[in-house]
């Protein structure tokens, strides 16, 4: 029998796969220097998933979620103005481009992966893994760039970003103070609060804490759905339907963090627990109860915070706005 893990937890797998929505949507700037081929957008992903068990759905809360081809708009502005910022210091840098390594995810709700995997043809040649094209590269975004580059970019010490002693890992890192702090003046011209990094968000008006709000309901509605009956009966019946193919998982996180456990979710083994996973999704109709469940519960969080939900939503349309207008 096939026994997995029970360390997981429903709320882990899920800021694990929002976490894959969020990330930046360009290259470490290295990389961009290597190469100047136009953005190809064939990868991008699907406002509304258009295979698997998730096809055509779409949450409540999505509506208020700024979608992958308006944050490489926005992304887009930002370079641009961190470019021009950077030069005003002397500096001429190639910065990541928008766009190039582009997530699974249309947008921070995670879909596609919400309520465990859930695409049969992805998961025949990829198990829980994701295609070369979809994984982002793990250079930290700072490789390429000098110590002074890093400062007038950032407001912070390279070293900053560096990897704890002993760990090794992915993105960058902050020492919490504990490094070199950054000069405060280069080419006796003062750096930004937060470099040019930090006057790019101001010159569009990008608050990225308004997406808190949306980000913690979303949270919310899916730790809530779980205690929902009909949910409940039916992960218990996938649980039943895996059993009976000799594995033994009390819910589809579980099953996932089994998937990942000896490498990144491509192995043979790892590919047939996913088939097995999304096979029993689909007998006992998991994902359409959950769905169902959770969109009840999210039109219920929005009409509760509809006042605070619609200024955010104003104010990232006034900053798309902004973004567009930006040369």
């Amino acid at each position: 029998m096939h026994v997995l893990k029970p360390t997981a937890t429903a709320v882990v797998v899920m800021l694990a796969a929002v976490s894959l929505a969020a990330c930046s949507s360009s290259e470490p700037a290295s990389v961009s220097a290597k190469t100047h081929a136009p953005v190809d957008r064939s990868n991008w992903p699907e406002e509304t998933p258009a295979t698997g068990l998730v096809k055509g759905m779409e949450l409540p809360l999505e509506a208020y979620m700024t979608s992958y081809s308006d944050q490489v708009i926005i992304d887009t502005a930002l370079r641009t103005l961190q470019t021009q910022c950077m030069a005003e210091y002397g500096l001429t840098v190639d910065l990541p481009r928008p766009g190039v390594n582009p997530p699974l995810h249309n947008n921070a709700i995670s879909i596609e992966r919400r309520y465990g995997i859930t695409d049969r043809t992805q998961a025949e040649k990829y198990g829980y893994g994701l295609p070369k094209e979809l994984t982002r590269s793990t250079e930290p975004f700072e490789t390429g760039l000098s110590a002074v580059e890093v400062e007038v970019l950032t407001g912070r010490a390279k070293n900053d970003f560096l990897p704890p002693g002993g760990t090794k890992g992915n993105g960058a890192y902050l020492a919490g103070g504990a490094g070199k702090p950054a000069r405060t003046e280069h080419q006796g011209k003062r750096l930004h609060e937060d470099g040019c990094t930090g006057w790019s968000k101001k010159q569009i008006k990008w608050d990225e804490s308004d997406t808190g709000l949306i980000t913690q309901l979303a949270a919310k509605s899916l730790s809530d759905s779980r205690s929902n009956e009909p949910v409940k009966k039916a992960i218990k019946d996938w649980s039943a339907c895996m059993k009976k193919q000799g594995r033994s998982a009390a819910d589809p996180y579980r099953a996932m963090e089994q998937g990942y456990a000896s490498g990144d979710g491509t192995t043979e083994d790892a590919i047939e627990l996913a088939l097995d996973d999304i096979d029993c999704k689909q007998q006992t109709r998991l994902i359409k109860v959950w769905f169902k469940a959770e969109s009840a519960i999210q039109k219920r969080l929005i009409e509760e915070n509809k006042d605070r939900l619609v200024t955010v939503k104003t104010r990232m349309s006034e900053v798309l706005a902004a973004a567009k207008a930006v040369k």
